[in-house]
């Protein structure tokens, strides 16, 4: 780690309440990271205005604005490496990252993902697990690797499912339980706890399930 804290620059696309429960992790007694910036590819994400209003330094590269994914990438990869950060994040990013920008940033490069991986990667994560008839879901955080959604798991928060559960209101339940998981791998990365072994994760010098660390809401 570079300094005292373990620097983090978080990526968003939207209205970054996952950065926001970054952010009020970083800002308590005794936080082992800090947000050192907050990269958009969108210049109204309301992300960028939580940032801001927290002191955090703020930046846009607007995918829009190059041909191709791998220019887009590649000038995203310059910004957040002006931060010399120590993990990026993640945080409703909605971009499929090259193999490029992922291996840039191996083994320091977190997601969260709304299903219990490795179920329902992708989008419409909610609506597919009601429609499957499954009795749990939840939310994920994962290393990313150049597998989409397919990276070693870190931690689980498992959300039963209710009796006449819509997908708006399961989406509810699962972002709360989001709002505990990614700051507490976060703060396990930062305090040196945990690392990618290949295609899993460590914690504690102890390989960890496919599924990552189970915690039940």
């Amino acid at each position: 780690m570079t300094g005292s804290k373990c620097k983090t620059v978080v990526l968003i696309s939207g209205s970054g309440t996952n950065l926001q429960a970054l952010i009020d992790t970083a800002a308590s007694e005794g936080a082992e990271f800090s947000v050192c910036a907050v990269i958009s590819n969108k210049s109204d994400a309301y992300g960028l205005i939580r940032a801001s209003d927290a002191g955090i330094a703020t930046s846009v590269v607007n995918h829009r604005d190059f041909d191709d994914r791998g220019s887009f990438d590649r000038a995203l990869m310059e910004e957040i490496d002006r931060h010399q950060p120590d993990l990026v994040v993640l945080a409703g990013f909605m971009r499929i990252l090259t193999p490029e920008f992922v291996r840039h940033y191996k083994g320091r490069l977190l997601n969260i993902h709304p299903s219990l991986l490795p179920k329902y990667q992708g989008l419409h994560t909610h609506k597919r697990a009601l429609e499957a008839g499954d009795d749990e879901h939840g939310a994920t955080v994962h290393f990313v690797t150049e597998e989409l959604d397919g990276g070693p798991a870190i931690v689980q928060a498992v959300v039963p499912i209710e009796t006449g559960d819509t997908p708006e209101r399961l989406a509810e339940r699962v972002q709360v339980q989001e709002h505990v998981i990614y700051p507490l791998a976060v703060t396990w990365f930062a305090q040196g706890r945990l690392r990618m072994m290949g295609d899993q994760a460590e914690l504690d010098g102890e390989i960890l399930p496919r599924s990552g660390k189970k915690i039940t809401s």
